[in-house]
């Protein structure tokens, strides 16, 4: 009734999105990880964009919650909730064939963090859970010949965390993961606005400031946006300008604990592969990447080309998603196998 493979799925459980790829389908979801539920039943009223609208707004019935926290997740039962109603949006409403699901993790995650992933997903209706470390993910989604003799680095800035990876024959030479992502780029924002412009704003407009006018490096047009918010001082409504060089130097703190891993994991790296990433370059991926001028800041910080993958955002959901292409080719197994 349906193709080979037709429910092989690709997850990627992020802290800010849950993107889902299909195996023959491409991406079939890409929507916001928040669920709003009733308090004290913990019914769910709306997961998705719908939550998210949400954030900050609810009254005292209501909660909008983000149950992926740092990469991991944070409440395993809206978890759980979350992605069973993602997949029934995707699946035949009367499908007898329980999806197999590669999911991308974070390195850094404890065993315990792991397995409540599984647990969450085999909850949620997977037939078969196989866990997948992001750096790779990313790298098969990013189209990086990972199997060839050869060193590759790819640096994948997701919501909660940024994970750092070399990568030769298949497997991770050297990789660490931060817990310093696009979340933090965010609450440095909200901070430099308090404590620079006495104003207080929320999550939504953070997040508008880096899209619109955030740049990690100088530039010659330097953009301005109104924002509202409240007097941090009187309590009252208020609206003021804040323009480019203003959210640049909000975001220097959490940029340079990036750019300074980054460099770590250089230093850390086999000096054979080192030659190869400074021909070959560092490949950017995940949505905190997508951020104007970062490729450009750590190309100078770090003398190393950086190259922006395409659809950064949706590599790790892709390259998951690809886990059963890729094995089937013979490619490695016996990587994969020790993530299983």
């Amino acid at each position: 009734m349906f193709g080979r493979g037709s429910s092989d799925m690709g997850i990627d459980l992020g802290t800010c999105n849950t993107i889902i790829y299909i195996s023959g389908k491409g991406i079939v979801i890409n929507e916001p990880s928040v669920v709003a539920v009733e308090k004290g039943t913990n019914k769910v009223l709306a997961v998705g964009s719908e939550a998210k609208k949400m954030l900050g707004k609810t009254p005292g019935s209501i909660h909008a919650i983000r149950p992926m926290r740092g990469g991991v997740i944070a409440n395993l039962e809206i978890t759980e909730k979350m992605i069973r109603f993602f997949i029934s949006k995707v699946m035949p409403r009367y499908s007898f064939i329980k999806p197999r699901m590669v999911i991308g993790i974070p390195s850094s995650i404890t065993e315990v963090e792991r397995r409540a992933v599984e647990e969450c997903a085999y909850k949620a209706g997977a037939r078969e859970v196989i866990i997948i470390e992001e750096s790779l993910a990313s790298a098969i989604g990013a189209n990086i010949p990972i199997n060839e003799p050869a060193g590759h680095m790819i640096v994948d800035i997701g919501g909660g965390t940024t994970e750092i990876s070399v990568i030769s024959l298949g497997d991770m030479v050297v990789t660490n993961a931060i817990r310093t992502a696009g979340d933090d780029f965010d609450e440095a924002i909200i901070k430099y606005v308090r404590s620079e412009l006495n104003l207080i704003i929320g999550g939504g407009v953070s997040e508008r400031l880096k899209i619109d006018i955030g740049n990690a490096s100088p530039d010659k047009n330097i953009e301005k946006v109104e924002i509202k918010g409240t007097d941090a001082s009187s309590g009252l409504p208020r609206r003021l300008e804040i323009d480019s060089e203003q959210i640049r130097e909000a975001l220097k703190e959490p940029i340079y604990k990036i750019i300074d891993e980054i460099k770590s994991i250089l230093g850390k790296t086999p000096p054979e592969l080192a030659a190869d990433i400074v021909e070959r370059g560092i490949v950017m991926t995940g949505g905190g990447s997508l951020l104007k001028g970062l490729p450009k800041l750590i190309s100078k910080e770090t003398g190393v080309p950086v190259i922006l993958a395409e659809n950064p955002l949706d590599c790790v959901a892709q390259g998951s998603g690809m886990y059963f292409e890729f094995s089937s080719r013979g490619s490695n197994n016996r990587n994969y196998d020790r993530l299983n």
